[in-house]
C-alpha cells in the first residue's frame, strides 16, 4: 500500500511540500473509494470545491484500488483544490469497496467523516448538509436517503436495478428491524458519521454495503436522514454485478449470525436442509440393493458434506484460515458421525432409566446432541489454534494492552514511512 502526500492544502495551485499521512484534522474528512474512476475524479473535485464553503475545514481522502491512472489523475486535479487531497493506493483490494472505506476510517482525522462514491451519482453539494444535519440533531449518523420525502432513485438504470435495490432494502430492514430503525435507505453509500461513533477494528466488510456494516456493528445513536436524488453516473461503467449481489447476501447472513444464539439457530436450519441429500442418497443406495444399515451410514456422509459446505460459506467464512480445509472436514465429519453413536445410547437411557416415551426421548436426544454438535463445531473446528506464549511475554490484560499499543505504533510508523514513497 502506498500513500500519496496531501496536495492542494495551501493556496490554490500551490501544493504543500511536507509529506504527511493525511491532512491536519478538520471539520470533515471526505472518504472516496475508487476503482478505475479516472474519468470522474476531476469533475468530482471541481464540484466538491464549489460545494464546500470556506468556513468548513475539509480534507479529501481517496482510497484507491485502481489498475488504471486514477491516482495520477487525482494528483493532477488536486492542484486546483483549496483543501488537502490525499490518496491511499492499495495493491491488494482486501474487502472490496467496504474494505477501502475502513482503510480510510483508520486514517481519517476529523470529527465528521463523509463517505461517498466517485461516480457523481452522489451529489457533492450535499456534503455540507449532511454535516449540518448531524450537528443540528446531535445524530451520530446522517444518511443521504433516496426513500425519504424529497429523495429519488432516478439514477438507477432500468427497472431491474430498481427492483433489486428495493428488494435488498426490504430484505435488510426485515433482517435488522431494530438495528436499522430510523434508516429508510440502508443500501445508501452516501452518509456522514461521527469519528467517535466508529470502531474500525470491529468492522469486517464484505463488498459494497459499508453503511449496513457500520450501522449493525457500531450502532451509532440517533440516526438522521437527508433526502437526495440519486443521479446518473458521470463517466465509466457501474461496478455492480451478480457476484456483488451474492456477496451482499453472504454479508447479510454473517451480520445476522454474529451473535451466538442467532448462529446456533442458523446452524440448526442448515442441519435441517442436510436431510434432503441424506434421504436422496439413502433412497438411491437402497434402490440399488444396498442393505439399509450400511446405506444409512453412507447416506449420512452426503448430509454431513452438504452441511459442512453451507456452514463454511454462511457461518464461519472469517474463521476458515485458522485450520487447513482437510483438518476442518475431518473434525466436522467426526463430530457429525459421533452424533449417531451418542444418540442411540442416550435414547435408551432416557427410556429405560427415566421412563420417557420413545418419541419424547428421541426429541430430547436430538436437541441435546444438536447443542453438543454446535458447541463442538465452534470449539474444535473453527476456533483458532492456540499460539505458544513467547518467552518474556506479559500475562493478563495489561500485557495484552501493551502489546496492542506497540503493534498499533508499529503500524502507524509504517504508514508514516509509506507516505514519503510512491
Amino acid at each position: 500500500m502506498s500513500i500519496l502526500p496531501p496536495i492542494g492544502a495551501g493556496e490554490r495551485g500551490e501544493p504543500e511540500l511536507e509529506a504527511t499521512v493525511v491532512a491536519e484534522p478538520g471539520a470533515v474528512t471526505v472518504i472516496i473509494p475508487t476503482y478505475n474512476e479516472s474519468g470522474n475524479v476531476r469533475e468530482l473535485l471541481r464540484q466538491l470545491t464549489d460545494a464546500v464553503p470556506a468556513r468548513l475545514p475539509c480534507e479529501v481522502l481517496f482510497v484507491d484500488d485502481s489498475t488504471d491512472d486514477t491516482p495520477e489523475v487525482i494528483a493532477s486535479a488536486a492542484q486546483d483544490c483549496p483543501f488537502p487531497v490525499s490518496v491511499i493506493h492499495r495493491e491488494e483490494p482486501e474487502g472490496g469497496l467496504g474494505g477501502a472505506v475502513v482503510e480510510g476510517l483508520k486514517a481519517a482525522g476529523s470529527d465528521w467523516i463523509v463517505v461517498m462514491d466517485a461516480d457523481l451519482q452522489h451529489p457533492p453539494a450535499l456534503v455540507p448538509d449532511l454535516v449540518a444535519a448531524g450537528e443540528r440533531t446531535s445524530a451520530d449518523l446522517v444518511v443521504a436517503s433516496r426513500y425519504t420525502d424529497g429523495g429519488s432513485r432516478a439514477g438507477l438504470a432500468g427497472g431491474y436495478r430498481v427492483a433489486v435495490s428495493r428488494a435488498a432494502t426490504w430484505l435488510t430492514k426485515g433482517v435488522f428491524p431494530v438495528g436499522l430503525r430510523g434508516i429508510s435507505d440502508p443500501m445508501s453509500g452516501f452518509f456522514a458519521i461521527r469519528r467517535s461513533a466508529v470502531t474500525p477494528e470491529a468492522l469486517r466488510p464484505l463488498g459494497y454495503k459499508i453503511l449496513l456494516e457500520l450501522a449493525v456493528r457500531c450502532r451509532p445513536e440517533q440516526p438522521a436522514e437527508v433526502p437526495f436524488v440519486f443521479r446518473d453516473r458521470f463517466a465509466g461503467a457501474s461496478k455492480s454485478t451478480a457476484k456483488e449481489g451474492l456477496r451482499f447476501l453472504r454479508h447479510l447472513v454473517e451480520l445476522r449470525t454474529a451473535a451466538p444464539l442467532a448462529r446456533m439457530i442458523a446452524f440448526g436450519l442448515i442441519g435441517l436442509t442436510g436431510f434432503v441429500p441424506n434421504l436422496l442418497a439413502l433412497h438411491g443406495l437402497t434402490a440399488a440393493g444396498v442393505h439399509y444399515l450400511p446405506a444409512e451410514v453412507v447416506a449420512n456422509q452426503f448430509g454431513v458434506l452438504w452441511n459442512f459446505l453451507l456452514i463454511e460459506v454462511l457461518l464461519f467464512r472469517d474463521r476458515r484460515a485458522h485450520r487447513h480445509w482437510a483438518d476442518r472436514v475431518g473434525r466436522f465429519a467426526l463430530l457429525a458421525n459421533a452424533d449417531l453413536l451418542l444418540r442411540i445410547p442416550l435414547i435408551a437411557l432416557l427410556v429405560g432409566r427415566f421412563g420417557m416415551g420413545v418419541l419424547t426421548a428421541t426429541a430430547c436426544a436430538l436437541l441435546a446432541t444438536f447443542v453438543l454438535r454446535f458447541v463442538g463445531t465452534e470449539a474444535l473446528v473453527y476456533l483458532p489454534k492456540r499460539k505458544p506464549k513467547r518467552p518474556g511475554s506479559r500475562a493478563g490484560r495489561g500485557g495484552g494492552r501493551d502489546e496492542a499499543r506497540s503493534t498499533s505504533g508499529a503500524a502507524a510508523a509504517g504508514r508514516t514511512e509509506g507516505s514519503v514513497r510512491r
